[in-house]
C-alpha cells in the first residue's frame, strides 16, 4: 500500500540564490557581519546591526546557511552611523565603522558570549563576562602597514585588495593606521614613481617591488621600512636609498626582502638591510624592545599595555609563583609577569622567537626566566617529574586554540591558575569547555585591541576547582 505523501512545511523550502526576502537582525557574527534567521535558516548579512528590519538578496546559499547583501535598510539601528573613512565599503580592512564606538564595545562582548552559549554548557552568569575594555581614541593605532603594490593608469599605488575580489584599492591615509606609516607609504610611493623602479605584476608574474611593509615604534619615534621584491637585484638601489632618507629622516632602517614566489605570503625566505639600523626600538610600559623585520610585535601598542596589565591582575602575582608561558613568542607577556614572581619558564616551537626572548630577558636584567624550544606539552611533563610544578600558567595561542595535548597536560599537571589569552572567542569557548572538567572559569576580560574590526581579544582567570589536586 502507498504511503500517503505528507505536505512540506514552508519551514523546509530553502532559500535560492538570487532571492530578495526581509530580515529581522537579531546578532552580530564574528566576522562582523549581521545575522537573521529565514525560515529557520541562518542568513549572514555584512553591514547589517543588530535591530535591523532590511530586504536582503541571498547571494550563496549553502546547506546549513545563506549569505546575502542589503538592498534597503527598512529599519535602522539607532547605532548606525555614517563610516568616516571615504572607502571603507571597498577596501574590507575594518568591519564596524559604520557602527557606533561604544556600541562596537557591547557588540564585542556580545559575540564573545554567543561563543560560549554555542560551545560550552557554562551559565553566562557564571562565566562572568565583564564589559570590554576599549580605546579612549579608537584611531590610528596600528604601528605596521603591509600594503601591496600596483600599477594604476601607469601611476604607482598601495593598498589592500578588495572584498572578495583581486582588485587593487589604493590607500592613501588608513584611519587606523599611526599617522607615520601612512605618510612613509605615500612618500615611497612617490619615490619609487619618480625612479621609474617597476612594480610587480600578479598576473603575468613580471616586475620588482610587490609590497611595501612599514613599521613605527610609537615611543619611539623611529620608522622601519621593508621593501618586498621578486628578485635580489634592485636597479639604481643606491639612488632609492638616499631618496628615501633625504625626504624620511624619521626611517631609521631600510630593509629587502625577496619573494619571488607564486604566493599569498608576504614574506619570502630571504632579509638583507639596505640602510641603517637592522631593527627599531619600541616601548611598552618600562621594557624596551629591538624589532627586527619579522619580528612579531603587537599591532596595537595602546591596548597591548591594558591587555598585559589584564594578563598580571589574572595571575595574581605575590612574588612566590613559578610561572609558565606556552606559546611564548619573542617573550613579551612573560616579561611583563616575570618581576612579581619567583620563577618564570617560556616555550615556544619557533627557535629565533626563543632566541630572542632570551635576549629581550637579559637586556631588562631579568634573571628568573628561563626560555627553551619546543611545545609545553613536552616540557611541562618534564619539569613536573624533575620536581618543578608551575602555580600559574598563561596561554596566548594562535586562532586555532591550544593543542589538545596541551590541554590535556594542563589537566595532569593542574596548575592552581591558567590564564588564557585568546584571539578567537570560540576556540577559547571550545578549549574552556575541555578545561572545565578541572577548572572554574572565574572571568573573562575583552579587550578591544583592532577598534572597528570584528576581531575581539579576552583574558580569562581559570582556577582550579577545590578537591581536583
Amino acid at each position: 500500500m502507498m504511503k500517503p505523501q505528507t505536505k512540506k512545511s514552508n519551514d523546509n523550502i530553502k532559500l535560492q540564490e538570487g532571492q530578495t526576502f526581509p530580515l529581522t537582525i537579531k546578532r552580530l557574527g564574528i566576522n562582523g557581519e549581521g545575522v537573521g534567521f529565514f525560515k529557520k535558516q541562518v542568513v549572514f548579512v555584512p553591514g547589517a546591526l543588530p535591530g535591523e528590519e532590511v530586504v536582503v538578496e541571498a547571494t550563496k546559499v549553502q546547506e546549513k546557511f545563506a549569505e546575502g547583501k542589503i538592498k534597503k535598510i527598512r529599519k535602522k539601528s539607532e547605532h548606525r552611523i555614517a563610516p568616516p573613512c571615504p572607502i571603507y565599503e571597498q577596501c574590507g580592512g575594518c568591519q564596524l565603522q559604520h557602527l557606533d564606538y561604544h556600541q562596537q564595545l557591547k557588540e564585542k562582548r556580545d559575540i564573545v558570549v554567543q561563543a560560549f552559549e554555542r560551545y560550552t554548557n557554562v551559565s553566562i552568569e557564571e562565566l562572568n563576562i565583564k564589559q570590554t575594555l576599549g580605546m579612549e581614541d579608537p584611531w590610528n593605532y596600528r604601528n605596521k602597514s603591509q600594503f601591496q603594490v600596483g600599477l594604476q593608469k601607469q601611476k604607482v599605488i598601495a593598498g589592500l585588495y578588495g572584498i572578495n575580489s583581486h582588485y587593487l584599492i589604493d590607500i592613501a591615509d588608513c584611519m587606523v593606521q599611526h599617522e607615520a606609516t601612512n605618510k612613509v607609504t605615500q612618500v615611497i610611493k612617490r619615490i619609487l614613481q619618480d625612479l621609474k623602479i617597476s612594480i610587480y605584476n600578479e598576473r603575468n608574474r613580471k616586475g620588482l617591488v610587490r609590497t611595501i611593509v612599514t613599521r613605527v615604534g610609537v615611543e619611539s619615534g623611529e620608522v622601519q621600512v621593508v621593501l618586498i621584491t621578486a628578485e635580489k637585484n634592485i636597479p639604481r638601489k643606491q639612488v632609492l636609498v638616499e631618496e628615501i632618507t633625504k625626504r624620511l629622516p624619521e626611517v631609521k632602517s631600510i630593509v629587502q626582502n625577496i619573494n619571488g614566489n607564486k604566493t599569498s605570503l608576504i614574506f619570502g625566505d630571504v632579509t638583507q638591510p639596505l640602510h641603517g639600523k637592522e631593527v627599531i626600538q619600541e616601548t611598552l610600559g618600562d621594557l624596551q624592545f629591538e624589532l627586527s623585520a619579522r619580528a612579531f610585535f603587537q599591532l596595537n601598542p595602546y591596548q597591548t599595555v591594558k591587555l598585559y596589565d589584564e594578563v598580571k591582575k589574572a595571575a595574581q602575582l605575590t612574588g612566590n609563583e613559578k610561572i609558565v608561558d606556552a606559546y611564548c613568542g619573542v617573550g613579551t607577556i612573560g616579561l611583563w609577569l616575570a618581576k612579581d614572581a619567583a620563577e618564570l619558564r617560556g616555550m615556544d616551537t619557533i627557535g629565533e622567537a626563543i632566541a630572542d626572548a632570551k635576549k629581550n630577558a637579559k637586556r631588562h636584567g631579568i634573571d628568573n626566566a628561563t626560555y627553551v624550544t619546543g611545545k609545553a606539552e613536552e616540557w611541562l611533563p618534564k619539569w613536573v617529574k624533575e620536581g618543578w610544578k608551575p602555580d600559574v600558567v598563561v596561554v596566548d595561542p594562535p586562532r586555532t586554540g591550544c593543542d589538545s595535548k596541551l590541554l590535556e597536560t594542563v589537566m595532569k599537571v593542574k596548575p592552581k591558575k591558567l590564564v588564557y589569552v585568546s584571539c578567537n572567542p570560540s576556540t577559547l569557548a571550545k578549549d574552556i569547555k575541555t578545561l572545565s572538567k578541572n577548572y572554574k572559569v572565574n572571568y573573562v576580560q575583552p579587550v578591544d585591541m583592532f577598534p572597528h574590526t570584528a576581531h575581539v581579544e579576552c583574558v580569562s582567570q581559570l582556577i582550579l576547582k577545590e578537591g581536583t589536586l
